[in-house]
């Protein structure tokens, strides 16, 4: 149950993600519907209510924005690069730490690569 409930949130955490680089491609009204079961963590029934929509009319919208929007990281890789940069900007941000604990100059070459590949990678 618990590991149910673990996925369950990875992919909401996931689709929010993706909803924050691609989510102005959706139109407003399911930009609406995906924010309010994504984002406001409203049920489908909720939702249903408040657009005079069936609650499989909603489920049938929520599912379609995230198709599109993991079909549009498909195509662009727009967040996997958000990643890897963040994971970058971590990296350089731990030698960085260490160069000024401990005097250790070599990482200052580490950093100067990561940097590049950084700039280099968009």
């Amino acid at each position: 149950m618990e590991i149910e409930q673990d996925l369950k949130l990875a992919q909401v955490v996931r689709l929010s993600m993706l909803y924050d680089f691609y989510g102005q491609l959706l139109g407003e009204h399911n930009k609406q519907i995906f924010e309010d079961y994504i984002l406001n963590d409203l049920s489908l029934g909720e939702i249903a209510k408040n657009t005079g929509m069936t609650r499989q009319g909603v489920y049938d919208t929520i599912k379609r924005c995230s198709m599109k929007l993991t079909e549009y990281e498909e195509k662009l890789h727009i967040a996997e690069r958000f990643e890897q940069t963040k994971q970058m900007v971590n990296q350089i941000k731990e030698l960085s730490l260490q160069i000024k604990q401990t005097g250790l100059n070599d990482k200052i070459d580490e950093i100067s690569r990561i940097s590049d590949e950084i700039l280099n990678g968009w």
